[in-house]
């Protein structure tokens, strides 16, 4: 046993914060950037943007935009070489010379610097054609408006508002019990639970839902489809025969089984197929016309352009709505002057430095990853889906030099504007489905080939699966299995084929 010295010489990698605020950044998509720029403008005096009143800009001498600029004797660093670097001695030497920056000196060379221009005009100065939108009218808003000129009492009303209040998306009631954190259960409601809680006696809350049952849209309310679909038959006048086919075969009338229908009904098949078409008529879903949301003012802001250019594929970032961060001397100079507030100035004037690098560092990165993307896919981009090529994560990694965790942080939640369209990053990585003489193919160039071919089918007589997978193999060379086609179905929504079928 003794002590001594030992001398060992090792790498580690270290997360500082300004890496973990520049790979948060690069993760980031345009809204939550821009999100994030503002609260940094909120927490940071030294910082500005080009919104900030151009008088009060001339008067304290803001900065000039800082897109790229560095700190006095730093040289720029990639956000992926720092996450693949080792923390070494020498950075952290460099990070003390940052630290002991003379911050008065390095803002008294800034001063010659000429600010850019920050007036706006012409339609700049119009808001934005989303806040002259109006606001479309929701199912509840909807039939609250309905009870509201109703002559209901106050127990039968507030007993209305509870169940317009559990209505699911399809516009049905929906009384059963939600999932605690614990994972547990609460207990289903009832039409009983919900009067009690109204202060409206049990007896009368089955008249009540059916007053709001028969209200616009009519079948809204109910329980499941068979008793909106009864709701409907009942007020539109149909008959007794319908009437039963509804409450007693809806399953039979789904698989289109007429037979049964007939069999137990004691009609024949063709009054049980001309009964079919007219309940084909009712709305299953009530809330079909109405939405919780206005899409009108849901919109995907593209991160980045790819446009062509004679002969050339031109990637060009998108600014649009970002505000270009500014140093504020003349604030900075006053402060520094105080030493009680130096320090404080000083880490805030660094952390200035290291978001306005990050968020450029972000900008490169991405514009690089596209253009990988698309020296890579110039066929989609020249004729369309159906020349997709299989891709993975890894082959763009080797590409640009960086890690493939940091392309998947910069292709998620990051939207490109193409001339075929606006598509996610993610899309265009693949993977390969085999043919038998061409090169590979993209697995969502199948999938469109698939959805090509049930658009082109007979109705009255659709392509099953295996017929699917003999026509891929047959026209196109593609070899996929059956269960694969029935999966990439069912990811586009498209149904089987005994459901494909018209038979009116």
């Amino acid at each position: 046993m003794e002590i001594k010295q030992q001398l060992k010489l090792s790498q580690h990698l270290v997360m500082t914060p300004q890496l973990q605020q520049a790979i948060r950044l690069l993760q980031l998509n345009q809204l939550e950037l821009r999100d994030e720029i503002s609260h940094e403008l909120e927490n940071n005096p030294v910082l500005a943007d080009e919104l900030t009143d151009p008088k009060q800009q001339q008067a304290e001498g803001a900065d000039a935009p800082l897109p790229g600029s560095t700190l006095a004797g730093e040289e720029r660093v990639g956000v992926t070489e720092l996450a693949e670097q080792p923390h070494s001695i020498e950075e952290r030497v460099h990070e003390k010379q940052v630290a002991e920056v003379d911050w008065e000196q390095f803002l008294e060379n800034r001063t010659q610097q000429q600010a850019l221009p920050t007036t706006r005009g012409g339609f700049e100065e119009l808001p934005p054609i989303e806040a002259n939108l109006t606001k479309l009218e929701s199912l509840e808003d909807h039939l609250l408006w309905q009870v509201q000129n109703s002559d209901f009492n106050e127990e039968e009303r507030n007993f209305a508002e509870l169940v317009i209040g559990n209505l699911d998306d399809r516009g049905f009631l929906d009384l059963k019990g939600i999932e605690r954190e614990d994972g547990t259960r609460t207990p289903d409601l009832t039409i009983e639970d919900l009067a009690r809680e109204a202060g409206l006696d049990p007896e009368d809350a089955d008249e009540v839902l059916k007053i709001l049952q028969q209200m616009d849209p009519v079948g809204v309310c109910c329980r499941d489809l068979r008793e909106c679909l009864k709701v409907q038959a009942e007020l539109y006048g149909y008959d007794d025969s319908e009437i039963a086919m509804i409450d007693r075969h809806l399953h039979n009338l789904e698989k289109r089984n007429w037979g049964a229908i007939a069999k137990d009904l004691k009609v024949s098949v063709e009054e049980v197929v001309e009964a079919a078409k007219q309940i084909q008529k009712l709305e299953s879903r009530p809330a079909r016309n109405f939405t919780t949301t206005d899409e009108k003012s849901i919109a995907i802001t593209p991160d980045v352009y790819v446009m062509k250019d004679g002969e050339k594929w031109i990637v060009v970032d998108n600014d649009k709505g970002l505000q270009r961060l500014y140093i504020n001397e003349a604030l900075a100079k006053r402060l520094l002057k105080d030493p009680q507030a130096k320090e404080f100035i000083g880490e805030k004037l660094r952390n200035a430095q290291w978001l306005i690098r990050a968020i450029e560092q972000r900008r490169k990165t991405i514009i690089r990853v596209t253009e990988c993307i698309v020296e890579k896919q110039k066929e989609f981009f020249e004729r369309g889906v159906a020349f997709l090529k299989p891709m993975i994560l890894r082959d763009v990694a080797e590409t640009v030099g960086m890690h493939e965790s940091t392309i998947s942080r910069v292709t998620t939640n990051k939207y490109v504007h193409t001339p075929q369209g606006l598509f996610e990053l993610k899309y265009f990585f693949n993977s390969a489905i085999r043919r038998t003489a061409d090169e590979d193919i993209a697995s969502e160039a199948v999938k469109q080939a698939i959805k090509r071919l049930i658009e082109n089918e007979d109705k009255e007589n659709p392509l099953s699966d295996q017929a699917i997978v003999e026509l891929l193999e047959r026209n196109e060379g593609i070899q996929i299995a059956r269960r694969t086609v029935a999966k990439y179905r069912e990811v586009m929504g498209i149904l089987a084929s005994s459901k494909r079928k018209k038979m009116f």
